[in-house]
This record gives C-alpha cells, sequence and structure tokens, in this order.
C-alpha cells in the first residue's frame, strides 16, 4: 500500500476556507503508514499494513479558539465549520500562531529502500531459530515496523513547513518458564534511513539470558546501583522531562519552579535536548516553531525549561520549539532527544567498582512513585546482583526507590558512551554509590 500524501492544494483549501470565517488559523496535516511483521510464541501471527491520514484545524474567533480534526479530507467545509463552532465555547486565545517560516523537504529524501516484507519475515525466523540455538524452551516474539510519516504545517501568518521520515524498528523478546520462575527479556531498536542490525538486539538478548542463569539473592538495604540506559530513561529521565516543562513550572507543581540557576545536581550531569540528532530529528515542531538545541541542566545547574506556544505566552516567554502532538491531537508541551553528556569511565570498570549491589536492566512499567516531586519507585522486571565486580545472577523481587536529588547527589559516573533507546533519548549508563533497595526473600 502506497503512501498517498495529500496535495498542497488541499492544504490551501482548508487555509482558505478557515481565514474566511476567523482571525487566523493553523492547519496541520499528518500521514503515518506503519507496516508490522510480529511472531508471537515462535509463529507468525500479524501482516498488516495499517494508514492515517488527517488533519487538525485550529481557528481563532472573536477571542477564542476553535479545533477540530478529521480523516475524512473530502468534507473540508464540515471541518471548518466544526472548528469554528468550537470556538463559539473554546477558551479565550493567549498566543498567536506560527507566524514567517518556511522549510520544505522536496527533493531532500533519503535513497534508502527499507527492507521488504519477504526480508523480514526471513529475518524474524532466523532470528527465533538462533534463540533456540541457545535454548529451545525460549518461546520468542519478534516485531518489525516500518514506518513513513509526513506531516505539514501551514497558518495564515505565512507559515508553510513539511517534513518526512522513514524508520524501521526491531525487536526481539523471550519467555522462559523454569518451574514457577516467569523470565520474560527483551531487546529493541529502531533506525532511520538505514536497516535494522539484527545480530546486534539478538546478541543483547543471549547476552541477558546468560547474565540471568543464575538466581541471586540480596537483602534489603542501601547498595551502589547500575542502571543500564534503558532502564535510567524509564526509572529517571523521564522525570527530567516531566519536572522541566514550563507547564509544569507555571503551575507551581514542578520542584524546580524556582531553581533556575541553581545547582541542585553533580557538576558531571548536562542534560540537553537536540532536535537535529537522532531517528526523531526534526527541524520544526508540530507548531510550526523552529526547533533548536538547548540545555535544561547544565553542569548540574537548573538552565532552562521547555515551552509550546500557549504556555510560553501565559508566562510571557516565547516557545522553545516543544510543542507536539499525538495524532492530530493539540499540541501539548513535550521534549525530543533528550541526551546525556556521557562520563569517563567504561562500563565495564563501572561494574568492576561494585563490591555489592545491583544492576537493573528492565523495570516494571514506568515505576515513578510521585513525577512531580521527581521521586522514583521501580520494580525489578530484570536486575542482576554483582559480588565483587562480577555479575553472578539474577534477582527477583526487588524494588528501588530514590529520588533523582538523591540519585545525583551520590553519582560515582556515567559511562563514557551513550546509547540511542527508541529515537527518543541519547543516556549513558550511571552508577549511584548509594540507593533504597527493597527485596522480598
Amino acid at each position: 500500500m502506497d503512501l498517498f500524501p495529500v496535495s498542497d492544494a488541499i492544504l490551501e483549501t482548508i487555509l482558505k476556507l478557515a481565514t474566511q470565517r476567523s482571525d487566523a488559523s493553523e492547519v496541520y496535516f499528518l500521514s503515518n503508514e506503519d507496516t508490522p511483521i510480529e511472531f508471537e510464541n515462535n509463529r507468525l501471527k500479524t501482516l498488516q499494513t495499517k494508514a492515517l491520514q488527517g488533519v487538525a484545524l485550529r481557528v481563532m474567533c472573536n477571542g477564542r479558539m476553535g479545533f477540530a480534526s478529521s480523516t475524512d479530507l473530502t468534507r473540508l467545509e464540515d471541518l471548518v465549520d466544526a472548528a469554528v463552532q468550537t470556538a463559539e465555547i473554546g477558551s479565550p486565545v493567549e498566543f498567536e500562531f506560527a507566524q514567517n517560516f518556511r522549510h520544505s523537504e522536496n527533493g531532500k529524501g533519503s535513497d534508502y529502500v527499507p527492507p521488504t516484507t519477504e526480508s523480514l519475515v526471513q529475518a524474524g525466523d532466523r532470528l527465533i531459530q538462533q534463540v533456540h540455538d541457545y535454548n529451545p524452551d525460549i518461546l520468542v516474539d519478534v516485531g518489525f515496523h516500518v514506518r513513513s510519516s509526513t506531516s505539514k504545517i501551514v497558518t495564515s501568518q505565512e507559515v508553510y513547513a513539511e517534513q518526512t521520515s522513514q524508520t524501521t524498528s526491531a525487536s526481539i523478546g523471550g519467555n522462559l518458564v523454569r518451574g514457577e520462575d516467569f523470565l520474560n527479556i527483551q531487546s529493541y531498536d529502531v533506525w532511520r534511513n538505514q536497516a535494522p542490525d539484527t545480530d546486534r538486539i539478538l546478541s543483547t538478548l543471549l547476552q541477558k539470558y546468560r547474565w540471568a542463569e543464575q538466581n541471586a539473592t540480596i537483602s534489603s538495604g542501601t547498595y551502589p546501583v547500575y542502571f543500564t540506559p534503558r532502564a535510567a530513561a524509564s526509572a529517571i529521565v523521564g522525570l527530567f522531562g516531566t519536572i522541566l516543562s514550563g507547564q509544569a513550572v507555571l503551575q507551581k507543581s514542578s520542584p524546580l519552579a524556582d531553581k533556575l540557576g541553581e545547582t541542585l545536581f553533580d557538576a558531571r550531569l548536562t542534560l540537553f535536548e537536540d532536535p537535529s540528532l537522532g531517528i526523531n530529528a526534526c527541524t520544526f515542531d508540530d507548531e510550526g516553531t523552529p526547533t533548536s538545541r538547548k540545555a535544561f541542566i547544565e553542569n548540574g545547574t537548573v538552565a532552562s525549561f521547555y515551552w509550546d506556544r500557549r504556555w510560553a505566552a501565559r508566562a510571557e516567554r516565547a516557545s522553545t520549539g516543544n510543542g507536539f502532538r499525538s495524532g492530530l491531537s493539540r499540541p501539548y508541551p513535550d521534549t525530543v532527544n533528550l541526551c546525556i553528556q556521557p562520563g569517563q569511565t567504561s562500563t565495564a570498570d563501572l561494574i568492576a567498582g561494585i563490591s555489592e549491589g545491583i544492576i537493573v536492566d528492565q523495570v516494571l512499567g514506568a515505576g515513578q512513585s510521585n513525577q512531580l516531586a521527581g521521586e522514583f519507585s521501580v520494580n525489578l522486571d530484570l536486575g542482576y546482583k554483582v559480588e565483587n565486580g562480577q555479575i553472578v545472577g539474577r534477582v527477583k523481587n526487588t524494588m528501588v526507590a530514590g529520588s533523582i536529588f538523591e540519585a545525583f547527589q551520590n553519582l560515582v559516573d556515567f559511562s563514557d558512551t551513550a546509547e540511542w533507546l527508541g529515537g527518543s533519548y541519547s543516556i549513558p549508563a550511571m552508577l549511584f554509590s548509594q540507593l533504597g533497595v527493597a527485596a522480598r526473600q
């Protein structure tokens, strides 16, 4: 099924109709195509292309905001009618739509040809066999997603911008039942304009199984805790995304609300956003505001927050290009490509320096107990015991708790390399000298 992007003529028609009936208007177009190839319990389960195409329209009428969205592009006047009608009961206008920005990727597309469905089915069969070569009792799940996306935005204030992306993701997971012990291990990655590296995700999965072959125990107490990049993203770094939001700052629900310019963390912590990098690289956000690199925490000091247009206007600030959407929804403040600057110590040396402690690899759910306070409490889905610098086995029924303020006051170091995680984060591993560990024997 080919992606069929809407013609610019339709966008221009919507904008013209909306402009005739409003004081200002913004048209956001999104077209997605996703081909999933999914294996479950060693067998091919899903093979069907899905597509979404639609438009979201915001209008300003008599000082109020209206919104409507539709996936039916044959009824443009109905779309405009709906947006204008909602403006009658909409919230007061607090900001202006983006102005005077042009960006086009026409003629700049990649020459990359995504893998065929047939080749990915063969790759899935091969991955299952390779896992079974290690242990035939493992029930293997494999998933590939080949995605293409195009977004465009136009406003009555001379904005026209469009961007495209083409990604392939691959995941492999295994379920192993040993008596009453259920072990689920996952490995995942995503690539933009390049073929998936299935050998790497397979190697990661098998290494995790080898480390988990033996069970180990640990008593409740305070220990060194090492977070792999993936676990750190789930348990810790996502908290920064919450409390650095301009919305949380303005609502006084962020513990950083009055801390701009204060040094609250270890000087080795530099947290920044760089929208020019990675899988989710984007030149502009979903409101047509140009994106830019920005430091949020610099050498341990709170340096800035991020804003979409609405919350920036409420704070009498400028948008930082952080207005993003989920599908055809209204924009909301969010980050893209959160990065932590790596440290000076190799992963092997960080682990070798632990006399007794644990490695957190996979956590159950998001795990945060009080996100707006910067606190986390995570149950380990997969974790390992370290004794005298060696991984000795898997720990079960274990929880790690603390806060980002406590953790980064006890930072041993970051690893010297960062890992891209799902295209959203670039994060090194991190070791903290002491965090609370609760274990049920």
